[in-house]
């Protein structure tokens, strides 16, 4: 799927989803084979570029719009487009202001978008083609049908990588209690994740395009990407190296800042489709040394994401806990005593966390061996 609509243009597209006053008048442009230059605003920045035309403050329906036009110059709405400000104006942006586009209506939408801050509709009578224009964004508006069938499609897509996901992070639990763990298992669940987060964010703007014909797939889509971006949050914060090293191994002690964390993420969100294939890049995105990048190198989690899967323990705990012991294998191998010393802890959250991670070994190892 292509790239979908910008911040930016998210207002205006508020305003043009199916079903909406503003997209039928345009439907009917397009349908009538007649193009429109079309302005959602009237202050006085926007009445600084125009000349001519007359003025009419009428009330907005799909029918004046599609009339207006017929005339060859621009129709200037109010911000919420509830009214037709003025009609068969002539617009005059700086000519200096670069365009990327051809057509003299294209060109004059580009160049008072970049000139006001208000979004600007360009309908093409030739192509039939729709595009708001607002700063320096451009978004071309898909048929209702066409978006659906590509929603679609993706979220077939979507569902197959949710699927490799939950299966790999199964398999990287199992081996984080058996203290197994490589390189290769965290980019395994990291790869798809990923995947899932940035399929999730393209149908997610194509939804936002289609408006309430898009509740169904929206419910669907939350029901398929529902905790996936928490836990590669949470395994990012395991493996993200940094500090002193603990074992020997790849994996470094401390505990994960956001800062740290956040940059990884924006690492990972860097790499091409193609670049997520490779381990290696992989783990240079978890600051993992270049020296110690060899795919089936060991590596210790923290524990953070084990010790989220227990019931009510907060942030703050779990914090405490991590920075006190040498990695998950310390957490494990800890008695309810040591985890008493723990700030926060108590005897009560000791003996939680004690069964609660010894149910999650005894739940890891049957999911692994079943």
């Amino acid at each position: 799927m292509a790239a979908g609509p910008s911040a930016a243009i998210g207002e205006a597209l508020a305003l043009v989803v199916p079903g909406k006053p503003l997209r039928d008048a345009l439907e009917r442009i397009v349908q009538a084979k007649r193009g429109a230059l079309i302005v959602l605003g009237d202050g006085p920045e926007v009445l600084a570029l125009c000349s001519g035309g007359f003025l009419l403050d009428a009330q907005f329906t799909p029918q004046r719009l599609s009339e207006l036009s017929k005339m060859d110059g621009a129709i200037i709405l109010s911000s919420g487009a509830q009214r037709i400000a003025r009609a068969n104006v002539h617009l005059m942006p700086n000519a200096g202001i670069p365009t990327s586009e051809t057509g003299t209506r294209h060109r004059t939408a580009e160049r008072v978008a970049r000139s006001v801050d208000v979004p600007v509709i360009s309908v093409s009578a030739a192509m039939g083609v729709i595009t708001i224009y607002r700063n320096d964004h451009k978004h071309v508006l898909q048929p209702a049908g066409r978006l659906n069938d590509r929603v679609g499609h993706a979220l077939q897509t979507l569902q197959r990588f949710r699927q490799r996901f939950d299966l790999a992070v199964t398999a990287l639990s199992s081996l984080e209690v058996e203290d197994a763990v490589s390189v290769r298992d965290v980019a395994a669940a990291l790869q798809p994740a990923e995947i899932v987060v940035r399929i999730a964010a393209e149908i997610d703007s194509s939804l936002m395009e289609m408006g309430d014909d898009g509740r169904l797939l929206r419910l669907q889509l939350e029901e398929m990407t529902g905790g996936v971006e928490e836990v590669r949050d949470l395994i990012v914060r395991d493996y993200l190296q940094g500090g002193e090293d603990r074992r020997g191994s790849t994996n470094h002690s401390g505990s994960s800042s956001a800062e740290g964390v956040h940059a990884a993420l924006d690492r990972l969100a860097a790499l091409s489709t193609e670049e997520l294939l490779d381990i290696r890049k992989m783990g240079a995105a978890l600051g993992i040394p270049p020296a110690q990048l060899e795919p089936d190198a060991v590596v210790e989690p923290r524990g953070y994401r084990l010790l989220h899967r227990l019931p009510r323990f907060p942030e703050p705990v779990i914090d405490h806990i991590v920075a006190h012991f040498a990695g998950l294998q310390g957490i494990m191998r800890a008695s309810v005593a040591d985890l008493e010393q723990v700030g926060g802890v108590g005897e009560t959250r000791a003996r939680s966390v004690k069964e609660g991670l010894s149910r999650l070994v005894e739940a890891s190892i049957l999911d692994r061996y079943s």
